[in-house]
Parts: structure tokens; sequence; C-alpha cells
């Protein structure tokens, strides 16, 4: 009984639904295998980060309605002056000194001038001139339900538009909430029906007057695809219907020029199957809700673009032929005298897509152990779920981290059996004379290198250990990559193998405040990773 209760307490941490939230979770029945996705993102989601609720419309729209509430600045000068900013009063009118009320309320932004002319005429025959414009809009109050992330009453203005009210509720909710199906409701009904999609895709949004008390409601999610490979916009995308032509989706991924082949990988009897069509036959192929799209091109790439960055005379990019060695493009480079040729370093995106996976699975299996702890009293359940808060942050900056996919090269190994692939980059660093000292040291800093210097040497330069230091694990990154763990109470360690050299960098990774054997060891291990895939030191908890 207690582990379950444990269970639903992390699970309702690790979703981040607290009291003044409330999330709307979908049905079984409109759940696709898509829905646990992490690396893929959803077309749209990066919409609502904050840039639209600070912001509030005092544009002029001739068809807005005229609302009580609404200030009116007006002018008149001639045989009579008088300026003064009067607001629509519950009545629906504005009150001028000499020409008496006027009933504005329910009237077009267009029309107000006219008006309040014509009601001076009634009064001043000639010489009396008349300016009159909405100078502040009603504040309103609008609610915004269903799936984003702060079902809430936001204030506003009648002629802000939909994507601040969403913004203001937090936004979205990834995987939950459509972009294409979101309704305003008045007065119980549905007055109007707006599709982001032409906002993300087009540029266009309807302009829409909210009254006070509109619902913004943004429906459940039903149907979406996964699209990858080679197209330029490879995300999540939201389907308004069960069944869409390819040639239909095809409209808004748009699929580079190189792309004449597409799979459609979906569910059938408990099993994925996976078809290969040609791009001509797009618009006769049709896909449903879980279904995953890629394009890819079946031409024989004979021509791969390579990067050449750093120290050294020459092109910044250049194209080779496929089988290139790293040995035939070197041998081409220019360097110069502070080229530092010993320590090249080579960067593939096959190699940082790996790393990426081998973390994500590591942060999956922490994920699990968390969820499995158990507890023997109350105190000690106490205790595991503020852990699991803990840990549950440490997984989301973990997986903002990207690996760089560096393949180590050291003066051994054969250049001319190193084959480029599309996308690599090689890097020719400069002649350093710093060593770099990192992670859980009192002062973090760069230092010049000395001749016979050890790591500790160099971190007793820097402060010391903090407190947080695991001093079991110490990195030290040569200049080419190259990873050598350190112990600074390991009396065995080779003098050879921990020569620190120019151009170095020491890390020294933090402890991990868990008394979970397992959970310390998995967060211990991704620490590592992290370190060694994208030379980021991250702090645990």
């Amino acid at each position: 009984m207690k582990k379950n209760i444990l269970i639903f307490l992390l699970l309702l941490l690790a979703t981040k639904i607290w009291a003044v939230d409330i999330e709307i979770q979908q049905q079984n029945s409109d759940r696709s295998q898509l829905e646990n996705s992490n690396t893929q993102a959803y077309f749209g989601e990066e919409i609502f980060k904050g840039n639209f609720k600070e912001n509030q419309q005092f544009r002029y729209n001739p068809n807005y309605i005229l609302n009580i509430g609404d200030v009116i600045s007006i002018k008149m000068w001639g045989a009579y002056e008088f300026s003064s900013e009067l607001s629509i009063d519950k009545q629906g009118n504005i009150f001028i000194p000499k020409v008496g009320e006027v009933h504005l309320l329910g009237l077009p932004n267009s029309k107000l001038k006219s008006k309040i002319q014509s009601a001076v005429k009634r009064v001043f025959n000639d010489n009396v001139y008349v300016y009159a414009d909405l100078k502040q809009y009603q504040p309103i109050s609008v609610f915004v339900s269903g799936a984003v992330k702060k079902v809430g009453l936001y204030k506003g203005l009648s002629t802000d538009s939909i994507l601040q009210f969403i913004d203001k509720a937090g936004g979205i909710i990834r995987g939950q909430g459509s972009y294409r199906n979101i309704d305003i409701l008045r007065n119980k009904q549905v007055i109007k029906s707006i599709d982001l999609y032409s906002f993300l895709l087009n540029g266009q949004i309807d302009m829409f007057q909210f009254r006070n008390g509109d619902v913004i409601l943004v429906n459940p999610v039903r149907n979406f695809i996964e699209v990858s490979g080679d197209v330029n916009r490879p995300y999540i995308f939201e389907l308004l219907s069960d069944s869409t032509s390819v040639q239909e989706v095809m409209h808004f991924i748009m699929p580079k020029p190189t792309a004449n082949r597409f799979m459609v990988t979906k569910w059938e009897n408990n099993q994925e199957i996976t078809n290969e069509y040609p791009l001509n036959q797009a618009n006769s192929v049709f896909v449903t809700k879980g279904a995953k799209l890629k394009f890819f091109s079946d031409y024989y790439v004979n021509n791969l673009e390579v990067k050449i960055e750093g120290e050294h005379k020459g092109p910044k990019k250049i194209m080779v032929k496929k089988g290139t060695s790293l040995y035939d493009v070197l041998s081409n480079v220019k360097f110069t005298p502070l080229s530092d040729i010993k320590n090249i370093r080579l960067y593939r995106k096959s190699v940082a897509k790996t790393q990426k996976q081998l973390i994500e699975t590591m942060l999956k299996d922490l994920e699990a152990k968390v969820f499995t702890t158990e507890s023997s009293t109350p105190e000690e359940a106490n205790i595991r779920t503020k852990e699991a808060e803990m840990v549950m942050k440490f997984i989301e900056r973990v997986r903002k981290v990207q690996p760089l996919g560096q393949v180590i090269i050291s003066s051994e190994d054969n250049l001319g059996k190193i084959y480029l692939e599309e996308g690599d980059r090689v890097v020719i660093p400069k002649h350093s004379n710093i060593v770099v000292v990192q992670g859980e040291v009192n002062i973090p800093n760069a230092l010049s290198y000395k001749e016979g210097y050890t790591i500790d040497n160099y971190i007793a330069d820097c402060g010391g250990y903090s407190k947080r230091a695991d001093i079991d694990n110490i990195l030290l990154i040569k200049a080419n990559g190259k990873v050598i763990k350190h112990s600074s109470e390991d009396f065995f360690s080779s003098p050879s193998s921990l020569k620190v050299d120019a151009g170095d960098s020491i890390l020294v990774l933090g402890k991990t405040d868990s008394k979970n054997i397992l959970i310390t060891s998995s967060v211990t291990k991704i620490l590592y990773q992290v370190a060694v895939g994208a030379a980021v030191v991250l702090r645990a908890f």
C-alpha cells in the first residue's frame, strides 16, 4: 500500500501537476505510439515562450465595436475649446460639456468621429472643429481552459490576440493540446474556431474582439504524425482529419529538393509495418494518426560537404568526393605556424546522435529507478519524494545538453583509413599554453601551463576542491579530446598517463547527494557521459 502511494506521489512530481495548475489528460483511445517521443519536437511548440504575454495591442481597428469602459480622446477648437479623455459609462454614453450625452455603445470605431461631430453640430452651427480618437480599449478578463499549462482567468484588452492569452496561460501542453482546434466560447456557445497553423505557416491570424468573460478552449489533440528525413521541417505535425494524403502533408513540411522517395511506418494488427514509395505516389498514399513519415533520396551522392575550422589558411567549407579520407583533406590544408597539427579534432553528426541516444537510455533507466524505489516509513517516503523531484529536474537539464560527437584521433591512428562523412567538422586548434580547470573547484580558472605540474597542483592553484567535489571522479581531457579518469586518492595511477600538457582541460565532477546507491551510481555515470560527450560539467542536485 505504501509503495503504491509513493509511486503516485512521484508521478505527480514528475509531471509537475501542482495545486494551482489543471492539466487535461487524454483518453487512452486518443493516444498513439508517438506520445512518449522525447527527441522529436512538435511543430509550433516554440511559439509560447513568453514573447506574447507582455504585449498589448493598441492598434487602430475600424471594425472595433465600442464598449463600456473604452476611453475616448476628444479635442474641440474654434468658437468653443474643449480637450479631455472620456470613458464610456455603464449606459454606453460619454458626456461632453455644452453638448451633452453622446451614445457610443455598439458603434463601430470607424464612425466614432462622425458621430461626435453630428452631436456637436446640433449645438454649435459653425466654427467648431472636432477630433476624436479611441484612446484606450476596454480592459477585460478572459478564461483560458483545456490543454494549457495553467488554466485560469487572465486580464488583457479586448483587441489582444488569442496568442497573448494562451501565452499568459503558459502555452499548450506538449503532446496533449491542439494547435489546430481551438474554440472561443461566449455564453457557452462556440463563436469562433482557430487553427494556429495558418499563423505558423503563413503568418496569418484572424483578429478577434474579445469580450469580458469569453472562454478560450484548447481542445485535446487527436491526430498527429512524425515527419523526419530530407525535410526542412522535421517535426511532429497535427492532422485535422483521421486520414490525410502524403501530398497534403508535403504542403507544410517542405521536403528538400533531393528527396525522391518516402517511407510510411504504421501499426497494423499490433505490428509495426513499413512501406516505401516513390515521391510521385504521394497523392495516393494516406497516413493516419501515429504514423511515421520519412523522406529520403535514393540518388547516389558522390560529393560531401566538409567544414574546415580553426587555425589554417583556406576555405571554411570544401566539397570532396565520397571515400575521401581525413589524410587526403589535411594534405591540402595550408597550416600556419600556430596550427596545433598533433591535436586535430573531428566532429561527426552520427557520433553525436549515438551519444545522445546513449544518454537518453541512461536517463530512462534513472527514471525507472526513481519510480520503483520502495520506502519503509512515512519519513523515508517524504525524503524519496523530495529526491524524486530533484532527480526529475536533473534529467530535464541533461536532456537539453547536446553532445559534440567528437571522434578521438591519436598520433597512432592511420588517417588514411578515416573516411569522411557528410557534415563532418575538422577543427585545427591553435597552439595553447593554457590549462583550463572546471567543475567543483573553489575558483574555476584558465591557468598558464607549468612544466611538471600535476592535476593536483593545478587544482591547488584554483583554491582546491569545493565541498561538493567528487575526488574519485576527476577527468583529464587531453587537447585531442581523449579522456583520462583520475582519482586524487589513487596512489597507483601511472604518472606518465596522467601528465598534464598545454591545452589540456581538467574537469572535477560533483558528488551526488542520495541515500539510494542505485540512483547515485546512475547519476554519476550520466555526469561522466555528459562531461565526456559534451565537455560540460553539470551539478546533480
